[in-house]
């Protein structure tokens, strides 16, 4: 029991916190700024926080106005004081809301995602099929670029009406080929069907426009949203500008103390241009160098940058902290080591993982690689979503080729598939023509991208064993398993890419069947 709390004061804060009474408890029925505003002043209180939360939040309190609730008013001058006043950036990583953004284009998606410091979930297209008409249409976003051109917008309508059409045909083709796959023997069962869907959608969504629509959901802190919407507000795409102004509006009914900078002249709005502004200076000087389009690519996935000696940092790492020694002597003695030995030190590091989930510690972080990869923007929208390493991409256009499934060709889907690929191109031109910025909205999934990826070796475990499994799209399977091998075949790095024993180089047919039955056995023990 807190004996500092009188019973009557115990009664007060109880509908706030989840005990009075342990030295471990969470906040509850609060708004988020009063959250935030709470740990901030915590930071420089010496009374505990159930105490603080009677005394500068709960005392007197006026009836809370609608949408506010205890303290809200204290918390938002607090807010005033530190955040605006003082810039103490810290406490906007306090308070975190939750914001959905539903039927945006996957160009935008991106976008929406490039923040690292918060959570995203995104609709699925290898889950849920994009052949239903809601409101008599497709799902894709028409930019306000191309609207303002009505022979333009005329096109592009009929153009993805076109490559929608084919999407749908093709999948009950492509189900039909992977129940022929699978032999006879496997069991027909709810669990089949849906993985042979699952790989069905997979197969086909190369079809589908980056102007196909998604639903995404949000939760981040006040200091990422404030990020995301500068960000946003000064993007070259209408759609995102028109994104930044609703997400701020909606966070402005929840933490409204967090992003009083976020559309000040002074602050977010003068950010927001140098952004933009440099952005665009960048883009002239490399016309400038490349003036042309590359019309082909070189090998998908290019290790060009990694630390020759790699292992000697990692083993270091691993041992100094249990060394008692200075890092650069630790360093000597792991230099003069056998390549036998540094590799029994990185076998006892690695230890025994029972799955991909168990991984070693930070010292793998002593090493870094830098990957260039070519692949189907597909696979890049996944890829992209880790957080925990630097991503840099180019414009999608369909300058790089486009990729499309044996199986598709196989279901005799192919002059259809080709021919979608055909059109785009052909529209991403006439969009390019008006609007350089807007024309990604044409392309393809399946049309290839570049992009760069920069990551330490424990990232580069974590991405390669989970991209890797076969229940993966075979797309960012492949990137996984040629990153693996480059990490040891290129960099030499044999003793850490064998410590990435989870990585998967099956080539499973119907690889999701095997995670689907396990869904299905934990739904039936329950």
């Amino acid at each position: 029991m807190d004996t500092e709390l009188t019973q009557d004061e115990r009664n007060r804060v109880r509908p706030y916190v989840t005990s009075v009474d342990g030295p471990v408890f969470a906040l509850t029925n609060l708004p988020e700024t009063v959250k935030g505003a709470l740990f901030a002043r915590y930071s420089r209180s010496p009374k505990p926080l159930r105490r603080l939360l009677l005394d500068e939040f709960l005392a007197d309190a006026p009836p809370p106005a609608a949408g506010e609730g205890p303290g809200a008013r204290r918390a938002d001058a607090l807010y005033g004081r530190v955040l605006s006043d003082y810039g103490d950036d810290s406490v906007a990583q306090l308070g975190a809301a939750h914001v959905a953004v539903e039927g945006v284009s996957n160009v935008l998606t991106k976008v929406l995602q490039w923040g690292r410091l918060a959570s995203y979930l995104e609709q699925s297209t290898r889950y849920i099929a994009y052949s239903d008409r809601p409101g008599g249409r497709y799902r894709y976003h028409v930019p306000a670029e191309v609207k303002a051109h009505a022979g333009l917008a005329a096109e592009y309508v009929a153009t993805l009406d076109r490559a929608f059409d084919a999407y749908a045909d093709m999948i009950p083709a492509l189900v039909g080929y992977w129940d022929g796959v699978v032999p006879a023997s496997v069991a027909r069962d709810a669990a089949h069907q849906r993985a042979v869907r699952a790989r069905a959608l997979d197969s086909v969504r190369g079809v589908l426009p980056a102007a196909t629509t998604s639903n995404m959901g949000i939760m981040a802190s006040g200091q990422a949203y404030e990020a995301l919407i500068v960000r946003l507000r000064a993007h070259p795409l209408a759609e995102a500008r028109a994104a930044g102004d609703g997400i701020l509006a909606a966070l402005r009914d929840v933490i409204p103390a967090f992003l009083t900078r976020a559309d000040r002249s002074d602050r977010g709005e003068r950010y927001g241009a140098y952004m933009a502004r440099t952005n665009a200076d960048m883009e002239a000087v490399a016309r400038g160098l490349w003036p042309d389009p590359p019309l082909s690519h070189d090998a998908d996935v290019v290790l060009v940058d990694f630390d020759p000696d790699g292992e000697e940092r990692v083993v270091a790492h691993a041992l100094w902290p249990h060394s008692g020694m200075p890092l650069a002597k630790v360093r000597d003695r792991v230099h003069r080591m056998t390549a036998a030995e540094r590799r029994d030190v990185l076998a006892a590091y690695r230890g025994t993982r029972s799955d991909r989930r168990e991984k070693p510690g930070r010292a793998l972080e002593a090493t870094t690689y830098t990957f260039d990869i070519v692949c189907d923007y597909g696979a890049y929208r996944d890829l992209q979503r880790h957080r925990l390493l630097t991503l840099q991409a180019q414009p999608l256009s369909p300058h790089l080729g486009w990729t499309m499934p044996e199986e598709v060709e196989a279901a005799g889907r192919g002059d259809a598939y080709a021919r979608v690929m055909e059109e785009s191109a052909a529209l991403h031109g006439a969009i390019a023509a008006v609007d350089r910025a807007a024309a990604p909205y044409a392309v393809s999934l399946a049309h290839r991208v570049r992009f760069s990826l920069t990551l330490n070796a424990r990232e580069a475990m974590h991405l390669i064993e989970l991209r890797s499994q076969p229940q993966g799209h075979t797309s960012y399977r492949a990137v996984a398993q040629r990153m693996q091998r480059a990490i040891d075949e290129v960099a030499g790095h044999h003793a850490l890419a064998e410590m990435m024993e989870f990585t998967d180089h099956s080539d499973d047919a119907l690889g999701r069947l095997a995670s689907e039955r396990r869904a299905a056995a934990r739904e039936a023990s329950r």
